[in-house]
């Protein structure tokens, strides 16, 4: 089962999207919900500022864990 997405997750991108200049593996906030199975994702350098900002579908996207999650989570 995947993990849902919710608004302020940090995900990574889990395709490459050439067309709009990001690749497997980038990581970026949503920052916003924009219904169904799309959300706006912010992508920022690190120094904090924005280089991106995209709407994706939930298939694109890899929501990442920082603490430990029991499996099948």
């Amino acid at each position: 089962m995947a993990t849902p997405i919710r608004l302020l997750d940090v995900v990574a991108l889990a395709t490459d999207l050439p067309e709009r200049r990001l690749i497997r593996g980038q990581v970026g906030t949503v920052v916003e919900l924009l219904g169904g199975d799309v959300y706006e994702v912010e992508f920022c350098d690190d120094a904090g500022r924005t280089y991106a900002r995209r709407a994706l579908r939930g298939d694109d996207l890899i929501v990442l864990h920082y603490e430990p999650q029991p499996a099948g989570s």
